[in-house]
């Protein structure tokens, strides 16, 4: 199983789960050319994409939904039905959230999680023998969350906003509220914690995902995340830096 990220930021997301020349994308929230370009420099086929989830209906994660349906009609797109009828698209598989399901050589599972939206969701996907965890976009470390998250051998998380760089931004301050609420996006620290917590033993690789581009630094997310893993003797853990602009060079398990 080979996972990328191709665009990861308020300014537009796509995530690539790859498996025996099956591809999911979570989310489409790129223009199709975009998608196709980095896709592309990736080594990803859009050819083989197989099936779209998605987490919610917020835009930067279905900007492209409609014209990759017009390109790839035979494509059916999955989100629970809250997030369906957000979006709008007569393509959608539905599912509920926490009931496993299989497409292609998959099995997904996806679960809740808090955002300022009416059902978001990260997902469990699992393929090869491996488990791969995706949440971005939420705001309260949850124990559930966490428990789907001990079952990952990768992991894709948000570590969206250094608290101090937030606070001192020209953001108005009901988006500061926004932002650090519990329906909003995780800290450097948030994220941290939330590894230390729940990670297991099987956690080889590990993406940092959603990083804002005014209130954060992808250093500080590196020092955060690695005194936390060196504290607790999970130095054997892969980082990597996820980026709004550029494609990731990925993980193969």
């Amino acid at each position: 199983m080979r996972i990328v990220s191709l665009a990861s930021g308020s300014g537009g997301n796509a995530y690539v789960v790859d498996s025996k020349y099956e591809t999911l994308l979570i989310d489409c929230g790129l223009s199709y050319a975009e998608l196709a370009r980095r896709a592309y420099r990736a080594g990803i086929a859009l050819a083989n994409v197989i099936g779209v989830l998605f987490t919610h209906e917020h835009t930067d994660h279905t900007r492209g939904a409609s014209m990759f349906e017009k390109r790839h009609p035979e494509v059916p797109f999955f989100a629970n039905l809250s997030t369906a009828e957000a979006i709008g698209s007569k393509n959608f598989v539905v599912f509920e959230n926490d009931q496993p399901f299989e497409f292609g050589p998959f099995e997904i599972t996806a679960f809740s999680i808090p955002h300022d939206v009416s059902d978001p969701v990260g997902y469990l996907v699992k393929a090869e023998g491996k488990t791969y965890f995706h949440a971005t976009d939420f705001g309260a470390p949850l124990e559930s969350i966490g428990r789907k998250f001990f079952e990952a051998n990768v992991a894709t998380l948000e570590s969206n906003h250094d608290s101090m760089l937030l606070e001192r931004s020209n953001r108005p301050e009901y988006l500061k509220q926004r932002i650090r609420g519990d329906r909003g996006h995780l800290s450097n620290d948030d994220a941290a914690r939330f590894v230390e917590i729940y990670s297991s033993y099987k956690l080889e690789y590990l993406a940092l995902a959603h990083l804002s581009r005014e209130c954060n630094e992808p250093h500080l997310v590196l020092k955060t995340m690695r005194d936390m893993l060196y504290s607790t003797q999970r130095e054997d853990i892969t980082l990597e830096i996820l980026s709004q602009d550029e494609p990731s060079e990925g993980w193969v398990c």
